[in-house]
């Protein structure tokens, strides 16, 4: 098939997809240095409630509802290796609730009712947002917070309203989107690296 003259050409895509990936290795070098810390931090929150008997909750829309189903998928399956089934739900998942309390109630609280639900005290919430400004993440986490459970947000920009209102913010401080999801998953892929060895316990192989 003949290409067409006005459309790029292998060295412009080449050197497109590379603009791209040096911009994400940029964002990520930037994060291993600012928030490392307090990963950690969450970390310990996550594996305190696991090792607890409670259970991790994730919430986010779009790109960030598909990082929560990855990280509960790490967590309940496994990360780097076989071990027991760490408890993590992704309230993202159920188009039943999620349609019904949709329709029933209205979008804002379609994870708040999940939580209402299923958290209690000594659960952990993990909420992922880009803007930091998601009416129905902020209503999930108060809803959380008013049942005990420790509160991770997942971040971008200058955090937004969430960023106040989790116990641990991590914020990533940059303003392309693609690139501050970037940096949640590998964050989200370095807590359950972090969570797996604390609490994998002997290997099932």
């Amino acid at each position: 098939m003949q290409r067409d003259t006005d459309d790029p050409s292998q060295d412009d895509l080449s050197r497109i997809i590379a603009e791209e990936l040096r911009a994400s290795a940029r964002a990520k070098d930037w994060a291993a240095e600012h928030l490392s810390a307090p990963l950690a931090r969450a970390a310990e929150a996550v594996i305190a409630a696991l090792r607890g008997g409670g259970k991790v909750l994730l919430c986010g829309n779009g790109g960030s509802a598909a990082d929560c189903q990855h990280i509960a998928a790490e967590l309940v399956g496994q990360y780097r290796r076989r071990r027991r089934a760490l408890a993590a739900i992704a309230l993202t998942t159920d188009t039943s609730i999620l349609t019904a309390v949709g329709n029933d109630f209205g979008f804002e609280p379609v994870f708040a009712r999940q939580v209402e639900a299923l958290a209690r005290p000594g659960d952990v919430l993990i909420a992922i947002s880009t803007s930091g400004q998601s009416p129905n993440v902020l209503a999930a986490v108060a809803a959380a917070r008013a049942r005990g459970c420790a509160t991770i947000g997942f971040v971008g920009r200058d955090g937004g309203p969430l960023a106040t209102a989790v116990d641990i913010a991590l914020v990533v401080a940059v303003a392309e989107t693609p690139r501050i999801q970037e940096c949640h998953i590998a964050m989200g892929h370095a807590l359950c690296r972090v969570v797996e060895e604390a609490l994998g316990g002997p290997t099932t192989e």
